[in-house]
């Protein structure tokens, strides 16, 4: 029997399972995996495994012909993979949504063998999660139905997805509407840059993101062209009226730059910044209002969300124009989603 000498490295991996590392030009850490074998000529010679860890251990059993050790299947592995693998090709929003998503799945579900998890788990996870916070359950929950199917395809598991069939949390329709007292409030103490993206928000119905993506180039023949994030839903918003003002109000800033939504030193409003400027702008306009001594404006004022204006405009015209405008396929996303005011309907005599 050969005696093997204890390691010195690497501690964490299985016997003659090696590591390396190189940094790239890009100043990435590539790291791959290796087994430290033998040739027909009893020379050394490292086997590649990959990169990936769970895979690297699989192939290392099949070399070492010794099963594999259990910590192969755990979910901890498969969220690492996923987020590597899956995670970089979803928007800057969506990755940040996914690793705060999957930070707390890991919490729950990281030390459990993939194989060992049933819908019963879920179910359980969907109650106690449910309890403080159903709808991010919920989102949690799809989530992690895609690593599981991507576990399918990456030959981790061949058992059903445990998500299947479950249920989730039901969710209520936000109903805040930003009456015109409202919007005047929070308008009036805005920035420059604000006031730029709440009318361009309502007066396209663009969500956040895609309003703050609009470009000067996308102005083409008339009509300011829209490619939306979320659907890939391709829109051409004919420039007249208002709508023509706000623009023709901002090129007049002789700001520079390629984005429309820009600050006075030409520098894009992110997410952050945009967020930050509407918080600001939100709590002097609560705090004019307490002043003067209208508690039901600010508590009104303090229900007002950036996310509200995409169902304003929605609701302030006809369901049909609506739909188009948002970029539904069918008026029903637009009516049960979005219309957040009733329709105006003659009495009876």
């Amino acid at each position: 029997m050969i005696s093997m000498r204890p390691k010195t490295s690497a501690r964490d991996l299985p016997p003659r399972m090696l590591r390396r590392e190189r940094r790239l030009k890009s100043g990435k850490l590539w790291v791959g995996y290796y087994y430290d074998g033998r040739d027909e000529d009893g020379k050394r010679r490292e086997i590649p495994l990959g990169t990936d860890l769970t895979a690297a251990k699989r192939r290392w059993a099949e070399l070492d012909c010794v099963a594999p050790p259990a910590e192969t299947g755990l979910m901890r592995e498969v969220f690492d993979r996923y987020e590597r693998e899956v995670t970089p090709k979803k928007s800057p929003r969506s990755q940040s949504d996914d690793n705060v998503r999957l930070k707390r799945l890991c919490a729950v579900f990281g030390n459990v063998h993939i194989d060992d998890i049933t819908p019963q788990h879920i179910a359980i996870y969907r109650d106690r999660r449910g309890e403080t916070a159903p709808v991010r359950a919920n989102r949690e929950m799809a989530l992690f139905s895609h690593v599981f199917n991507m576990a399918r395809e990456w030959g981790l598991t061949a058992h059903a997805n445990p998500c299947r069939g479950i249920r989730r949390n039901r969710e209520r329709p936000r109903k805040n509407y930003v009456d015109d007292e409202v919007w005047q409030a929070v308008y009036a103490v805005a920035r420059g840059e604000l006031r730029d993206a709440m009318d361009l928000a309502y007066l396209t119905g663009q969500r956040p993101a895609d309003v703050l993506s609009m470009r000067w180039p996308d102005i083409r023949d008339g009509a300011l062209e829209i490619s939306q994030a979320k659907t890939g839903k391709r829109l051409r918003i004919i420039i007249e009226g208002e709508l023509a003002a706000v623009l023709e109000r901002i090129r007049a800033r002789a700001v520079s730059g390629m984005t429309i939504i820009a600050t006075k030193k030409g520098k894009r409003l992110t997410y952050c910044m945009r967020r930050e400027r509407f918080n600001t702008a939100r709590l002097a306009a609560i705090a004019e209002a307490e002043r003067a001594g209208d508690h039901a404006l600010a508590a009104r004022i303090s229900e007002f969300q950036f996310r509200d204006i995409r169902p304003k405009a929605a609701s302030d015209t006809d369901l049909a124009h609506a739909s188009a405008l948002l970029g539904h396929t069918g008026t029903t996303i637009t009516e049960r989603v979005y219309r957040r005011r009733g329709e105006i309907v003659k009495p009876l005599k």
